[in-house]
Formats: C-alpha cells, structure tokens, sequence
C-alpha cells in the first residue's frame, strides 16, 4: 500500500536533510580515520539498522567502539566495548556545535582521532568547526526517510543473493548521502578519468579499479530534487544508454549518464518490492550482456531462507 512507503519530498525537507548528511558525514570521517582501507572504499560507509545508521566496530587504541544514529529516539550512541557510552540530542543546531560535541564524547572516552573537517561532495563545503550557521530537524521527515531506507535495504540485499562473484555490501554512502548494492564482473577496468566534485580523484579511481554494474538509492537533491533509484555501469558499455529497462516509468537520463527510476513511481506502485527488483535486475542485465561479464559464471536464483544453494 503506499501509506506504507511514506513520501519524501526533497524540497520539503532539503534543509533537514543537509543538516543530517553533515553529521553522518562527521560521524563517517570518525570511521575512515580510525580504520585501515578496504578495496572499493568499503571501509567508508555507515550501515542500515532498525533504528537508524550506524558504523559497525571501529578500531581504536582505546578499543572497539561504534556509533550509531538512533532515529527513533533522535540521538546519537557512542558505545565502547567496556561498556561506557556517550549519547547526544539529534536536532535543530549548528555543525560546529555538533562536531564540537561528538569529538568531545569521545576525547572524553579516551579515543582520540583527528578528523578530516572538510565535508565531501557537497557545493560550497564549510569546514565543520566554521559551519555556524543554525540548521533545522524535521524529525517527522527523518523518520520518514528511516522507513524508506528500511524498505530499500531489504529489496538490495534480496537482489544482492543472486549473484555468485564479488559483490559490495548494502551499504549507506555518507558523502554522496544514497544508498548502494554494487556488482563486479571480476575484471579490471580502464583508469577512472576522476573529476568527481568533492572526491580526490585516488579514491575514485581505486573504487572504479575493476568493472562494476552499481545501483543505489538516493532521497534527493538540488541538481535532482526527487528521491530515486538508480543504475548504473563503469566502464558503460555500448549500447547502455538505449538498453530498456523495466518497469516501464525507468528511463534513461543522458544528464546523469545513469537509469533512474523515481521512488513515486515505486511507493505508488501495486508492488514496490517488485518494482525495485525488476529495476535493479533489469539494468544489472544490460550492463552484464552488453559489457560480456560470464554470467554462466556469476549469476545464480536468488537466496531463500534455510535452504543452502544448490552446487
């Protein structure tokens, strides 16, 4: 029903939503800071939980610990493998005075990290202890966009069962603020030409090293203001751009270079679930046999539950 995929409406709650990306980017850089590079920047995102956004164990000399945005409560957890845990208010404020306070829980947590205070691909960046101006908490909408990454983490990680060869986990990018399943055909791919706004081209040419058909869901933004899914191939093979994708509201567009799939199109449809996979299966299929990946090889049914694959 579409009451239970609730509506997002960029325009609505942009400066909310910019507001949060600004902390998870905080909370982000606490994690690439503290923990050694994993191939395809994997190291980097934070992960869908019940109750928000949260890191997984991150190393320190003090210890494991994690963070965890809780967007049921609106706060955010610091909590340490000895137990000790630190709790801040999410809500209407500055960066500066946030950034000021997640560092402080930890200095007094005895963890001690320096951070990159630069935010990541977004216009106009302000470091974060400048970044005084105050912002706004729609917490109705943030739970809103709780729910739907909720939805769009179960159908990714469903998808992400049919596959036999390397693949990504579901994973929640705090710079580019979407979040992404990623497939790769096993081969290398030509250098990355770089040139991503906000993202040193180093980075993005080890996360594109290899052949990837990646999609994603994003809630919005200025140079797009809906929320949608997307799909995409590096290197694009030819053809891509005029492969069809389904369901029939999935369209090419030549500005992104990407499938795009509006998320109203899904939330309105007879079935949701469905949509997105036949989206994410139907774009995954023209990358794979446009690009000639050995899909004898990689490809499988999806999982079910309690039942081992079949070899």
């Amino acid at each position: 029903m579409p009451q239970d995929w609730p509506r997002l409406d960029w325009p609505a709650w942009r400066e909310t939503a910019i507001h949060l990306q600004l902390m998870t980017q905080i909370a982000g850089k606490v994690r690439i800071a503290l923990t050694p590079w994993l191939n395809h920047g994997w190291h980097v995102p934070l992960y869908v939980t019940p109750k928000g956004l949260g890191s997984s164990p991150i190393p320190s000399d003090a210890g494991p610990f994690e963070i965890d945005f809780d967007f049921q409560t609106h706060s955010l957890r610091i909590a340490t493998i000895g137990g000790e845990q630190r709790s801040l208010p999410l809500g209407a404020g500055t960066i500066a005075g946030f950034y000021a306070a997640v560092l402080g829980a930890l200095a007094d947590l005895g963890i001690a990290v320096k951070i990159s205070t630069k935010p990541n691909e977004v216009p106009d960046p302000v470091r974060f202890p400048d970044d005084h101006a105050m912002r706004p908490y729609d917490a109705a909408a943030v739970e809103a966009f709780h729910a739907v990454l909720c939805r769009v983490d179960h159908a990714f990680k469903a998808f992400r069962t049919g596959f036999l060869g390397k693949a990504s986990p579901v994973h929640f990018f705090w710079g580019s603020f979407d979040l992404a399943v990623t497939r790769f055909s096993g081969r290398a791919a030509p250098p990355h030409p770089g040139g991503v706004p906000g993202l040193p081209d180093d980075v993005t040419r080890e996360a594109y090293s290899h052949e990837v058909s990646s999609a994603g869901f994003w809630p919005g933004s200025d140079a797009y203001p809906h929320a949608a899914f997307y799909s995409y191939a590096y290197p694009s093979p030819p053809g891509f751009a005029d492969a069809t994708p389904r369901p029939d509201a999935a369209r090419f567009d030549p500005a992104l270079g990407e499938f795009l799939l509006d998320y109203d199109a899904v939330r309105t449809a007879a079935n949701p679930e469905a949509a997105i996979a036949a989206f994410l299966q139907s774009t995954y299929d023209a990358a794979a046999d446009l690009g000639d990946w050995d899909r004898a090889a990689l490809d499988c049914a999806p999982g079910i539950p309690g039942k081992p694959r079949a070899v």
